[in-house]
């Protein structure tokens, strides 16, 4: 059996994203910015975290754009008036960008489609050639890829993080509409070297890279790696991801095909949060048909990696829910289901490696029949993970107890630390996947 790689390649509002590449959007200082159209709705723009609520609130806390002025509050329904908007100086004024309707990233700047045929054009990449040039019969196992369609798809994935990649700066909220359907398709917020960042009630569909690179070393058999997480944290403090959906749809990862025996993917993170990024909060988010989907900690060396994860939902995903590796990590009040979904097949849920120390209360998994109670975690032999009140189909379960009993490598079962920013924290984890089923996710703010 192939062996799978963690190498990292190319109440409950907050999220980010940061990704490397990005690439500054031409032609777009003489966009207006689009008149506030939500004047009427409830206005949960100008909310902050809330005390103890993870650590995000811990210390200076996080308020995002709330200190926004009325020039800096603005609301997008384009790709180009979401750059625009994101872009808008001062560096660093309080900024508030309401997200109306869905955005799609692979657009122009006239608001016109792009495909990954576009993003080729001219540089000279197409995937016959790739496919012929580092076929491991001619190419060998040995070495990554180099030459010139290697240079020629690089070339061409740097056309498209043009497009996709959206940085967001410090001291923003950025927050769907209520009632628009409002999120962003294609697209890669990207939080790096940012604090005060607030992204709430918006879903991310599709966050797809044209051009995956082929890695021969990458595991026993190599492996495609794509390059654009749906919200990347690089380097990021006090970031709050709340309310928001992920989804791999409509395009599965069931439809890629498959080259040099693995396939082609072409889908890499939902919620990534690495290089030191620190005192983050991921409340009342839903995480739907993905593989990775979210990696704390880029690197065994990586440092800091506070992350509150609480009242978060997880149905069809295979892996890395999170993959926790250094940090601090406090996991209480989430759903995980184990149940198949769209082509997305359950592998494990949480990973503590590299000496994570994480704290797991009261979560609720939904074990469907095809899965066992040991295989829900994992783990390299040097990560904590100290449970209480962990549910599995209802009923109280030691899920270290039930992995170490079948493991060589051993989680720990006690951590070095003990959480104190727990805002919400549910007593039993019985009731909650009817009741998240209810209140996770984007489009449930009002």
């Amino acid at each position: 059996m192939p062996t799978s790689s963690h190498r990292r390649l190319p109440a409950r509002r907050r999220l980010v994203l940061v990704t490397t590449g990005l690439v500054t959007a031409a032609g777009l200082g003489v966009l207006p910015f689009a008149a506030r159209a939500d004047a009427g709705a409830v206005d949960l723009a100008h909310d902050r975290l809330a005390s103890q609520d993870g650590w995000a609130s811990s210390g200076s806390g996080t308020t995002g754009g709330q200190a926004a002025d009325a020039e800096h509050d603005v609301t997008v329904t384009t790709r180009a008036e979401l750059v625009k908007a994101l872009r808008a100086g001062p560096s660093g004024a309080p900024r508030i960008i309401r997200v109306k309707g869905r955005i799609d990233a692979n657009t122009d700047d006239q608001g016109r489609p792009l495909t990954c045929a576009d993003y080729a054009k001219g540089t000279g990449y197409t995937l016959a050639a790739y496919l012929k040039a580092y076929d491991p019969a001619v190419w060998g196992r040995s070495k990554v890829p180099s030459g010139a369609q290697e240079s020629a798809r690089a070339a061409a994935q740097a056309k498209q993080a043009e497009r996709v990649g959206l940085a967001v700066p410090s001291n923003t909220t950025v927050i769907g509409v209520p009632g628009t359907d409002a999120g962003i398709n294609g697209g890669s917020l990207l939080v790096q070297k940012a604090d005060n960042v607030i992204i709430r009630n918006l879903t991310f569909a599709d966050t797809r890279d044209c051009f995956p690179q082929w890695d021969p070393t990458d595991g026993s058999e190599g492996n495609w790696n794509s390059a654009y997480d749906a919200v990347t944290l690089r380097g990021a403090t006090h970031v709050w991801a709340d309310h928001n959906s992920f989804t791999d749809g409509p395009r599965y990862d069931a439809s890629n095909p498959r080259y040099f025996g693995r396939e082609y993917q072409v889908h890499d993170g939902a919620l990534d949060i690495t290089n030191a990024s620190d005192l983050v909060t991921v409340s009342y988010n839903r995480f739907a048909d993905h593989d990775k989907t979210m990696l704390i900690g880029s690197s065994d060396k990586d440092t800091k990696l506070r992350v509150t994860l609480h009242h978060n939902v997880f149905q069809g995903i295979v892996q890395r829910a999170p993959l926790a590796r250094v940090g601090q990590i406090h996991l209480y009040n989430n759903h995980f289901d184990t149940t198949p979904r769209n082509g997305y097949t359950h592998s494990y849920s949480v990973n503590a490696r590299a000496g994570a120390q994480i704290v797991a209360q009261n979560n609720h998994w939904t074990l469907s029949s095809d899965r066992k109670a040991s295989q829900l975690l994992s783990g390299d032999g040097t990560g904590a993970f100290a449970g209480s009140g962990n549910m599995v189909n209802g009923s109280v379960t030691d899920l270290v107890a039930a992995y170490n009993a079948v493991n060589k490598k051993k989680i720990k079962s006690t951590a070095s630390w003990k959480p104190a920013l727990s805002k919400g924290l549910e007593p039993s984890a019985a009731g909650l996947p009817a009741s998240l089923a209810r209140s996770a996710g984007a489009g449930v703010l009002k």
